[in-house]
């Protein structure tokens, strides 16, 4: 269980090289390891900047990657672990566990103490779990507290020190890099009380609490008869839990209100002790009725160090936040759009944003565009070939808002313009961004006063919750129907459209 480095990268989209290793940490005795196990499969860690190129290109962050790469974008290399093969000089570097966070990119190379082909199965890796955990640490030190770039570089000046305390030679002993700091001096000590083997420290301060509910919701909208519109909400429940002592025990109660929506498909961290089985029984399979399982809903669980998601529920939400239609006609070089949409009366009318993006695809740069639009205002990217709607932080009385207008373009340049394989001729669509503060649409909240804390001091506890929208879609309805997401369960659902006034 050790680690042979690693890298704290910012990434800086306007740079030349797209970012900046701002730390770096090699561990020679744990490399001579790594010879020694991986024999011919051995690769030496490369440098940082070869090694910085090769994980902002495999992940997606250089601005000359975004076309299709069979290496890396192929359907046999859908990552879902944040933990890579990187080619470097002719080789690939595996496994490099790495995640964004903050403007951040975190990364490391842990120990495998076996040959590396045919590769192990990750969990026989035990050098992961412990390279994760060490992130982690590092990320909640560097942004705990952490209000301006002053702080954060002096903190990042102090990771050497205390890197030498909590993980000497590459081994993790201490994954809260406060406690090195506030005892940087100080003896490590032995507890009388058995440390869990995936738990590598302990937390020392001011006890605190912090629960965050984040629902994701998706949508398919057609405003077809014949054509089923499909929605589906997703949510994660993130905990951060900062409580002295080896093993606190923790439970938290998710609530619904009388007409919130029950959580299905509830997935649980493993550190989740027990569970009621009317949650584990709830499935999305299941046709939804009165006797379904509406809470409350009861995690006990002994929490790691790091922030991490408690558990993953999906909804069966009656209706859409947002209901729309979208037409566009082409008449030889101009098309003739017309959106609606309307906020349903059950949803929270203050967003933190609110924005419609309307790309066009296969077609050269905006040349002109007439529009008329009932509120917000609208953004011409021209090269881009984009509208951008922005609604702002509130819908207007009715709820309901419109755009319509005609939208002329040039000719095809030499110039890159958006191309898409799905919008071709009439096919297109409307993509809607909005976040809304302390609400989710199944109406679940984590009520502060039921949380049950079971360690030493009285711990801070604090929540929030929020409703995120991810690929909520309206396509055009005077063209066929592309086919549905997959995942998403169909619902009926039709919202008649205003036809676009001939010229």
């Amino acid at each position: 269980m050790a680690q042979r480095a690693m890298w704290l990268i910012s990434h800086e989209p306007g740079t030349l090289l797209r970012g900046t290793v701002r730390f770096s940490r090699r561990y020679p005795t744990v490399e001579k390891r790594a010879k020694v196990f991986n024999g011919a499969t051995y690769m030496p860690i490369p440098e940082d900047d070869p090694f910085l190129k090769a994980l902002l290109f495999e992940l997606r962050l250089l601005d000359d990657d975004k076309d299709f790469v069979e290496s890396r974008d192929s359907c046999s290399h859908i990552n879902k672990t944040s933990i890579y093969g990187l080619p470097v000089g002719g080789e690939e570097l595996w496994p490099v566990v790495a995640f964004q966070k903050n403007g951040m990119i975190y990364a490391c190379v842990p120990l495998v103490e076996q040959t590396l082909s045919p590769r192990p199965p990750l969990i026989s890796i035990s050098g992961i779990s412990q390279g994760f955990e060490l992130l982690f640490g590092i990320q909640d030190f560097l942004y705990s507290g952490q209000k301006n770039d002053t702080e954060l570089n002096t903190k990042l000046s102090q990771l050497p020190d205390l890197l030498l305390q909590a993980c000497p030679f590459g081994t993790l002993l201490d994954a809260n890099l406060q406690n090195s700091l506030d005892s940087i001096n100080f003896a490590s000590v032995t507890h009388p009380q058995k440390q869990p083997a995936w738990k590598a420290g302990t937390y020392k301060g001011k006890p605190q609490v912090s629960i965050s509910i984040t629902e994701k919701v998706k949508s398919m909208q057609y405003d077809k008869r014949d054509v089923a519109d499909t929605w589906q909400v997703d949510g994660a429940v993130t905990c951060k839990c900062d409580l002295e002592g080896i093993m606190p025990n923790v439970t938290i109660s998710l609530s619904l209100p009388t007409n919130g929506s029950p959580l299905q498909d509830i997935l649980v961290h493993p550190c989740v002790t027990s569970l009621d089985s009317a949650i584990l029984t709830s499935s999305s399979i299941d046709a939804m009725d009165d006797s379904a399982f509406s809470g409350p809903y009861k995690f006990p669980f002994t929490p790691p160090l790091e922030s991490f998601n408690l558990c993953y529920y999906t909804s069966q939400v009656p209706v859409p936040p947002i209901l729309g239609f979208y037409q566009m006609k082409e008449e030889e070089v101009q098309l003739k759009i017309a959106v609606n949409l309307k906020l349903h009366e059950s949803v929270k009318n203050n967003f933190e944003f609110c924005e419609a993006h309307i790309p066009f695809y296969n077609r050269g740069p905006i040349t002109h565009v007439e529009y008329k639009v009932s509120f917000g205002q609208l953004e011409v990217f021209r090269e881009k070939s984009l509208l951008i709607w922005i609604i702002g932080q509130k819908f207007p009385k009715s709820m309901e808002i419109g755009l319509s207008g005609t939208v002329t373009f040039g000719a095809k340049g030499h110039e890159k313009q958006p191309f898409d394989q799905i919008c071709i001729g009439g096919t297109a669509y409307l993509k809607l961004h909005f976040r809304i503060l302390d609400y989710t649409l199944t109406g679940c909240y984590a009520d502060q006063h039921s949380v049950q804390v079971f360690a030493s001091g009285k711990p801070k506890i604090s929540t929030n919750r929020k409703l995120i929208s991810s690929d909520y879609y309206i396509w055009n309805s005077k063209a066929p129907a592309p086919s549905p997401l997959p995942q998403l369960k169909k619902k009926q659902l039709h919202f008649k459209g205003i036809p676009i006034p001939e010229a």
